[in-house]
């Protein structure tokens, strides 16, 4: 096999420069089952992985550190993947022990476990989480257990909620500080309080033994010295992100849980963010994962239900970014599942978790597995990730990773602004006699022709407006504010349509796109023939939403195609200026 070339970072990689790169790229991809083009019935499309990855379009994104994608890359069976792979093997082989009792199933996943294990270690392409993933779909298809850690996890967190009540946990978190914290103000003094009780419980939920040992090991004086330890570093960077001089007033936090017990102190740091003004959207896994609580833990375990309070369980996968602004609004913690059964993986990811990190301000990672994909990626991501673990030797660790420079980050209050802009002409329009008409049409509808659409639109809108007096023609095209996706103007325009102030809403038909060609002094494109709003996701959404506000105020006008032709799309493509496909009769999308 040709060399392939040498490279320092995963970030370096680009499709298009080397032949053989891109036939492994691909190979690898295809392996692990991430590459989108060819399951994306199960895999993010690239525009939903850029609300969380700054990338390039030649650029390659894998969901593990760069010291392992290199041992990959280079099929090495280093010492360091062996033991990965081994450990995999070893956590089947102690489910299968514990759970299946009979004996002839237990031997026939072992026997077909192996026969993947030994594929591995002849040609190492598998990420050693799918490796894992792979092999505990073996287990729970042949063994019919769906939780086989369910009453360790609960057990867990039982233990966690019984400290979390108990003398020592106030002697914990309670106890005085041996100094007066350089006190200069009540403010900065209510500040240094605050991230102490965050230090003390961040420290308690990276204590293992805690839920893991005896009552003894639960309740000694080391463990209360130990949580009390100044951690400078913690406070010189929460100080930074969300301190008194920080000027964030309120942040959206996005909170990737860690393990079973470990995440009751989780919780109780979360509500200390809430008190101070924050909203926080909590992460857990949507099926079986060996530590990790699941989405549906709640239903089985008291502790956790006890621990989660009030907070709202979203069980939308595909939450619009209205919905989760809405649900945000409404409530201080959001429960959410990642759509995922394994570490983290971006391009496995459900739409509801990409739109969360996208609408999010910070992200906060707890556990060493995150540190590795988070910060031992070289990739840059689209937020602020602050990434809270234990490492190998034990020690306490904080680690701070700012957003890509490039990407810009477009707040709900920006949008809003912009959508109020609009409304207030409508409203001086109205004032002055005018009529006001709202231009549904193809703008992104068709892939690679959006100069071409707003081209087609900016001429007929001219034209209209050239022949009709009083009348304000709002035209989405001249409306487009750099760094807004597909969701930004969606929601934006939402809002507008959904004021009050439209007389006349028209959809674009194929007369007019016709005409447009006509106007521009050109013929009508392959592309084009036949176009008209129904082939539009966007103008479908905005169907709805037109002949809800004529229920609303029956005099405004709907002028276009017939409403129902455009009922056959749906589904609108996340993050892209144009649509997912109409999907075959009996298949999802």
């Amino acid at each position: 096999m040709p060399k392939l070339p040498d490279f320092s970072t995963v970030r370096e990689l680009r499709y298009g420069r080397d032949p053989y790169l891109d036939a492994w790229l691909l190979h690898f991809m295809t392996e692990n089952n991430i590459e989108p083009n060819v399951n994306p019935g199960e895999n993010a499309q690239l525009e939903q992985l850029r609300f969380m990855v700054d990338l390039e379009d030649d650029q390659v994104f894998v969901p593990c550190s760069d010291e392992m994608f290199e041992n990959l890359l280079h099929t090495r069976l280093s010492t360091a993947l062996r033991l990965e792979y081994r450990e995999k093997w070893r956590m089947l082989v102690h489910l299968a022990k514990t759970n299946i009792k009979d004996r002839y199933t237990r031997r026939k996943i072992f026997a077909l476990s192996r026969h993947k294990v030994r594929q591995v270690l002849h040609a190492p392409f598998l990420i050693p989480s799918r490796f894992l993933k792979q092999l505990l779909t073996i287990f729970m298809a042949m063994s019919g257990v769906h939780d086989p850690q369910r009453n360790e996890k609960r057990q867990a967190n039982k233990r966690a909620l019984e400290f979390m009540d108990s003398a020592a946990m106030n002697n914990c978190l309670y106890s005085c500080p041996d100094s007066t914290l350089g006190c200069t103000s009540i403010q900065h003094l209510r500040w240094k309080l605050d991230v102490l009780e965050l230090a003390r419980l961040c420290r308690l939920s990276l204590r293992p033994s805690i839920w893991q040992g005896s009552v003894k090991a639960r309740d000694n004086t080391a463990l209360i010295a130990d949580v009390g330890t100044p951690w400078p570093e913690f406070a010189e960077i929460l100080t930074r992100i969300m301190g008194p001089e920080s000027g964030q007033k309120s942040l959206k936090i996005l909170f990737l849980a860690g393990s079973s017990g470990e995440i009751i102190f989780d919780l109780r740091f979360i509500r200390v963010l809430i008190r101070l003004g924050h909203k926080v959207i909590l992460v857990f896994k949507e099926g079986f994962s060996l530590d990790n609580p699941v989405f549906w833990d709640v239903e089985y375990d008291p502790a956790l239900a006890s621990a989660l309070g009030e907070a709202f369980f979203v069980e939308n996968s595909r939450m619009s970014k209205n919905e989760l602004l809405r649900a945000l609004r409404e409530n201080a913690l959001l429960v959410i599942s990642d759509g995922t059964r394994e570490r983290l993986n971006l391009w496995r990811t459900s739409v509801t978790f990409a739109r969360s990190w996208k609408e999010a301000d910070l992200i906060i990672a707890k556990g060493y597995p995150n540190h590795r994909r988070l910060i031992q990626n070289s990739h840059l991501f689209t937020r602020d990730i602050l990434c809270l673990y234990q490492d190998g030797l034990g020690a306490d660790q904080v680690c701070f990773k700012e957003k890509s420079q490039r990407v810009r980050k477009i707040t709900e209050f920006q949008v809003v602004a912009q959508a109020d802009a609009i409304i207030a002409r409508m409203r001086t329009a109205r004032g002055k006699g005018k009529q006001v008409m709202f231009y549904s049409a193809i703008i992104g509808s068709i892939p690679g022709q959006v100069k071409v659409a707003v081209k087609v639109v900016n001429t007929f809108v001219g034209n209209l407006r050239a022949k009709h007096a009083n009348l304000l023609i709002i035209n989405p095209a001249e409306h487009f504010v750099e760094g807004m996706d597909g969701d930004d103007l969606m929601y934006m325009w939402e809002r507008v349509q959904r004021s009050g102030f439209i007389d006349v809403w028209r959809f674009q038909t194929v007369a007019d796109i016709e005409a447009s060609f006509e106007l521009m002094g050109e013929p009508v494109p392959a592309e084009w023939h036949g176009k008209d709003a129904t082939f539009s996701t966007g103008c479908t959404k905005e169907m709805h939403i037109a002949l809800d506000m004529q229920q609303k105020h029956p005099e405004m006008q709907i002028i276009g195609p017939d409403p129902k032709r455009f009922f056959r799309r749906m589904e609108y493509g996340v993050g892209k200026y144009f649509d997912a496909r109409i999907p075959d009769k009996g298949r999802a999308l």
